[in-house]
């Protein structure tokens, strides 16, 4: 897994254990860890909010981790980070990721598997027929008109 050493690993594991069945969901450790998101809103008002207290050596780990994580150019975690960063803030993007990298541990250990890096054409991939129809629009305000065909395999 991207951003998790040795090191990183060892203390997560040293924290939470190899057996995830005293969770019932990967939100539920999430919330255990302290990394999730808040929602402080009454009467329509968004207020300020700040992550959960939780493990603080957890997250503590796991955010040393995120930012490890999101200096892979070719990673999952960068390509969330720049999507998030872009709109909510540096800071915000890396508790985003954060959370979920806890995800993905959560799921790794409860189930046993080894961890699949999406890549970071993961959200251009996901939505490529809007991202098309929004760049079109977009050179249409701009003035140009355009025609598009398929490229022809090589």
């Amino acid at each position: 897994m991207p951003g998790i050493g040795l090191q990183s690993a060892q203390r997560i594991i040293a924290e939470v254990g190899i057996v995830m069945e005293q969770f019932p969901s990967a939100d539920h450790f999430a919330s255990w860890c302290g990394i999730v998101p808040a929602c402080n809103e009454s009467a329509g008002k968004k207020k300020n909010s700040r992550i959960r207290k939780g493990n603080k050596f957890i997250k503590e780990t796991i955010v040393e981790c995120a930012r490890a994580a999101i200096r892979n150019k070719n990673s999952y975690y960068y390509a969330k980070y720049c999507k998030i960063a872009a709109r909510r803030g540096g800071k915000r993007a890396l508790i985003a990721v954060a959370h979920s990298m806890l995800l993905a541990i959560y799921h790794i250990l409860k189930k046993k598997q080894h961890f699949v890096d999406l890549g970071n054409d993961y959200f251009n991939t996901l939505n490529a027929e809007r991202i098309l129809k929004r760049n079109l629009r977009s050179l249409h305000d701009l003035g140009y008109e355009v025609e598009l065909s398929p490229l022809s395999p090589a």
